[in-house]
């Protein structure tokens, strides 16, 4: 059994502890949000200055035994000094360890995998990576990670996802790519197909384990966790440790080195406060009125459910406002084109559920609005965080009844 645990009073690990598990959290019988936060968890109105995080940074990319194109790809996207994840798990990683890294969202934990992953294709052709990752949006967005990171070096990859044509994806699968990135059940399908060779991966990333296993995975990352091949390099990154995604953890990883970047507390670059407004109508009348004000840029709004999100959408399309939403219904195309609109700034306003809260790196978001209240504390942190992102200052707003 996996007997140490990441010790969330300070930064590292301790055998004298065991995981504390979060338990998740259910709806009401009447399917209405159960209130699960406190008033006050929202509210945080001053900004405290913007500081150097307090983790002692070791490197510079420039002092890791990378390929010195990558090292060039790297500096063109203008990082000069690692991320915490970055500094203490590059390194492990092209050691060929296995890495256990609990870190949040916006962490710069995809390029602590990416970079040493492409390094080892470089210098051994026939390795080849598997990364899976809870949502499509993810995987696109690692997937142009990779393609930037790995400009002129002839590092092939193939995007497996749900919502794009299946077909395209068994024949870019043909073409053996040196690094697969999917989500669990269209890799599973792919599997069940015989397109999908598990057992050719010699080097695995589970990223986002525990958003996988809250929205159902925990049966396909089972099933691809045991066709894998038994040696192999194994990379987990989780933002929390519930007994489920321990579990996980138990079957992947083979004496890992454990790295643990993660605060409990949210950004001191984003303020926080609370809006009281009961009723539907109101809330949107309120919203509204916020939404005029000159310093609401970029905007995010998170709602609970699809039809929500639509009918919110629509409202106040329809009051002359520049808005897209983004939820699970829409098809790969569409969530792709609006995540687009919205990034570069043709969309001023992005109504979405939760699939927008993890993993998703947009630039300049000046507000986060909860319209509907988050289930869990977690939520809650990924949600705000898509704001004061890169050192910026961000503003996060929730509506409490």
């Amino acid at each position: 059994m996996f007997q140490k645990s990441f010790n969330n009073h300070n930064r590292h690990f301790s055998g004298r502890h065991r995981f504390h598990f979060r338990k998740k959290n259910r709806q009401s019988n009447n399917g209405k949000s159960k209130k699960f936060l406190p008033e006050s968890a929202y509210s945080r109105n001053s900004v405290a200055p913007i500081q150097n995080n307090t983790t002692e940074i070791k490197n510079q990319f420039s002092d890791f035994f990378i390929d010195k194109k990558l090292k060039e790809n790297i500096a063109l996207r203008g990082y000069i000094t690692p991320t915490p994840i970055q500094d203490q798990a590059i390194q492990p990683i092209l050691e060929g360890k296995d890495v256990i890294g609990i870190a949040e969202t916006g962490s710069g934990k995809t390029a602590a995998f990416l970079i040493p992953l492409i390094n080892k294709i470089l210098h051994a052709r026939q390795e080849k990576a598997l990364i899976i990752v809870p949502t499509r949006e993810l995987a696109v967005q690692i997937n142009d990670d990779l393609k930037s990171l790995s400009r002129f070096l002839s590092v092939y990859s193939c995007l497996c996802i749900g919502g794009a044509s299946i077909n395209r994806q068994i024949t870019d699968l043909r073409n053996n790519p040196s690094i697969v990135i999917g989500t669990p059940g269209r890799i599973k399908d792919l599997f069940n197909r015989r397109f999908l060779h598990l057992n050719s991966f010699k080097n695995i990333v589970l990223d986002e384990a525990d958003r996988m296993v809250d929205i159902g995975f925990l049966p396909e990352i089972k099933l691809i966790i045991s066709y894998l091949p038994k040696v192999r390099q194994s990379l987990f990154f989780s933002a929390t440790v519930s007994s489920d995604v321990e579990e996980i953890i138990n079957s992947f990883v083979i004496s890992p080195v454990k790295i643990f970047v993660k605060s409990n507390e949210t950004p001191v670059s984003i303020s926080q406060d609370v809006i009281r407004v009961k009723g539907t109508e109101n809330k949107i009348s309120k919203l509204k009125e916020l939404l005029r004000k000159e310093e609401f840029k970029k905007v995010l709004i998170f709602g609970r459910t699809k039809y929500g999100v639509d009918r919110l959408s629509k409202k106040l399309f329809l009051q002359g406002f520049s808005v897209a939403s983004l939820h699970g219904n829409k098809s790969q195309n569409q969530r792709l084109r609006v995540l687009s609109q919205f990034r570069d700034n043709r969309v001023k306003i992005l109504i979405a559920t939760d699939i927008a809260a993890r993993g998703l790196d947009i630039p300049d978001v000046s507000h986060v609005i909860n319209f509907d209240e988050p289930a869990t504390r977690t939520d809650y942190v990924h949600r705000i965080g898509r704001t004061g992102r890169a050192q910026k200052i961000g503003h996060a707003l929730t509506f409490v009844g």
